[in-house]
């Protein structure tokens, strides 16, 4: 089998993709809008070595293959990439046809990019403050121009919410923050606890729109400096603060609200008890948490997958549960639910959304955080909008109230948040 016709063997049949290799080999549909190029003897055992998606992650990454044309449309093609692993049969098959056992004789070193099990950065307890915040650095300290290329004005890092489908970015990450404001009942003089705040958009929405006094942590040093300096700007100081802090370190009690967004999937599933706990705590009585975060569809898979390319390359230590774990948890800890949704379509749009930004400032994020960075985040975000777009996995609002000893909840007999604001900003 020609070199090329072994990288097509992980596309659909038919599918209109373009292969050509170093050998002079081509497979598939010539002058296909999606063309891969396999550059060298490198890739092959890359492939060899971990057959599927992580192999061949490693190769694109490395510069090793190429993919020319959408990224989301190639992953679309590719199949068998989206499948969790190969059959002992299936790989070796795989590697006879790239060339036999001597590709395994030496073991090729992934590329830098690429956060090792073993290396010593990692060591600690799992989810301890440090480690956590080593693995929160890993994703979130790339660089704050690199991130406002990518995610836009709002430098809102989490999953918008479309009003219309024709809505344009900014207004759905504006409407996200002002649907998070509404479901927590948010009004002048409040006090809010954003956990896991990213750039500070939820706290200087608050601030801004609702007369809020909003305090925001991050454990990204960089995400704090960007979003202080953003209040500052804006000039919110009076009633916005972010600082460079752990959640569990917030010495505060006693606020109105408290918003967790995108926090979540880096807790840890064995953690999550006592984080609902903690934020319990933080809570008046009648106060409201909303927890937004991605999930899994269902409690079938596990909540890691510490070999895959998500884990190696993008979210150290991040795990998923499903929705309904979530809910019961929210439950046990002392939270009455009061609502929950699905955004995983919202996602998908919030998701190509920022791979035309990135596909826009390509060379400037090239020059940026280098080519292999870079490609980390193109081939990541393309692959977490098919994830959404085929329910791989799902995003998920859950609004819980702390009730009263009397189990007076405070909320209103239906829901009042979808009814529409005219914003400031």
């Amino acid at each position: 089998m020609a070199l090329a016709e072994v990288f097509e063997a992980f596309a659909e049949p038919g599918a209109p993709v373009e292969f050509t290799a170093y050998d002079g080999s081509h497979a598939g549909t010539p002058g296909s809008p999606v063309k891969i190029t396999v550059r060298s003897p490198v890739a092959a055992a890359y492939l060899a070595q971990a057959p599927g998606e992580l192999g061949l992650a490693r190769a694109y990454v490395a510069g090793h293959l190429d993919v020319e044309g959408d990224m989301y449309e190639a992953l679309t093609r590719l199949t068998k990439v989206q499948a969790t692993g190969l059959g002992m049969a299936e790989k070796l098959r795989l590697l006879q046809a790239l060339g036999g056992p001597k590709l395994l004789v030496h073991r090729m070193p992934p590329p830098p990019q690429e956060v090792r099990q073993h290396r010593r950065w990692r060591g600690g307890r799992m989810h301890s403050k440090g480690r956590d915040a080593k693995a929160i650095s890993h994703h979130y300290d790339v660089s704050n121009r690199f991130y406002e290329w990518v995610l836009g004005p709002s430098m809102a890092y989490t999953c918008a919410c479309y009003p219309r489908e024709d809505a344009t970015l900014e207004e759905a990450q504006a409407n996200k923050h002002d649907l998070v404001a509404r479901k927590l009942g948010l009004t002048e003089g409040m006090r809010l606890l954003d956990v896991g705040c990213g750039w500070g958009g939820m706290v200087r929405h608050a601030a801004r729109e609702y007369g809020v006094k909003a305090l925001g942590v991050t454990l990204s040093a960089q995400q704090a400096a960007w979003a202080q300096a953003a209040i500052e700007r804006e000039g919110l100081s009076r009633l916005a603060e972010v600082r460079h802090l752990d959640y569990r370190d917030v010495p505060e009690t006693g606020f109105d609200a408290v918003s967790s967004i995108g926090l979540t999937e880096h807790i840890g599933q064995a953690n999550l008890p006592s984080y609902f706990s903690f934020l319990l705590g933080k809570l008046k009585v009648g106060g409201r948490l909303l927890n937004h975060c991605i999930t899994r569809p269902d409690n079938t898979e596990p909540a890691i997958r510490k070999g895959g390319f998500i884990n190696r390359y993008v979210f150290p230590d991040g795990e998923l549960e499903g929705p309904g774990h979530l809910v019961s948890l929210m439950h046990d800890t002392g939270f009455e639910v009061r609502h929950e949704e699905n955004l995983r379509e919202h996602y998908a749009k919030t998701l190509a959304a920022w791979c035309a930004n990135l596909d826009a400032h390509w060379n400037e994020a090239v020059r940026e955080v280098g080519q292999g960075t870079a490609r980390v985040w193109r081939l990541y975000m393309a692959g977490s909008r098919l994830g959404f777009d085929r329910n791989h996995i799902e995003l998920h609002q859950v609004l819980g109230v702390r009730l009263a000893a009397d189990g007076t909840s405070g909320m209103p007999l239906r829901p009042e948040w979808e009814l529409p604001r005219v914003l400031t900003g």
